[in-house]
């Protein structure tokens, strides 16, 4: 994969059904986790041994914007107050796109004296998580 653009990685939602970017984000991250099971025990010596497969994936997204009023906006945020799970994809280019479904885990708001109301989000998956080569 050569050099890209940083504003080439997009966060979508599911918004009727249609895959739409959430508009006014300056940056978004993913990080994929796969849970370590210790089963190191007396026979592993002095090193440790961890369990093939034994662990949970999952994923975290976190993202940050200013606001724009588009409609991808506005629906992630009155998705924080229902409790559900949504469908996200993030898409990195000239890579693929990972797909899976969501909860908003955090809503934060924030905003200098002299400057923009920002907005950050963070997303933690349920269930699988896809993923297509671009």
């Amino acid at each position: 994969m050569s050099a890209q653009r940083g504003g080439a990685l997009l966060l979508k939602m599911d918004i009727s059904g249609t895959m739409t970017t959430i508009g006014g984000l300056r940056s978004t991250s993913i990080t994929i986790n796969d849970e370590a099971v210790d089963i190191t025990n007396k026979d592993s010596g002095s090193s440790r041994t961890l369990l093939p497969s034994g662990g949970v994936l999952s994923m975290s997204i976190s993202a940050s914007g200013v606001f724009t009023d588009a409609t991808s906006e506005t629906t992630l945020r009155s998705k924080v107050h229902q409790s559900t799970f949504e469908s996200y994809n993030v898409v990195i280019p000239d890579l693929g796109t990972y797909a899976g479904t969501f909860m908003i885990a955090s809503l934060e708001y924030a905003g200098e004296f002299n400057g923009e109301v920002t907005y950050s989000i963070t997303l933690e998956s349920s269930g699988a998580i896809t993923f297509t080569s671009a």
